[in-house]
């Protein structure tokens, strides 16, 4: 499913995706293809996803008009 086709459908809300399809760029994740797990109507419970999400599961908001992500590397530790 596109991310405009979730937007219409499910307006100014949260969202459970899984990433189906995305391309990286300049350390920026560009989303194209989704799945819809769920709709949340509750912010503090879209947070709650938000922080329990793994592998390619994201909560987003529809509100947005493209899903971009913008990837951060681990910071590096040397270690003697």
């Amino acid at each position: 499913m596109q991310w405009q086709e979730v937007r219409t459908v499910y307006p100014d809300q949260y969202v459970l995706l899984a990433i189906l399809d995305s391309y990286t760029e300049d350390n920026i994740q560009y989303v194209e293809e989704v799945a819809l797990v769920r709709a949340i109507q509750d912010p503090s419970e879209a947070t709650k996803e938000l922080l329990k999400c793994k592998d390619n599961n994201i909560v987003y908001h529809t509100g947005q008009e493209k899903i971009a992500i913008e990837l951060r590397k681990p910071p590096f530790y040397r270690s003697r």
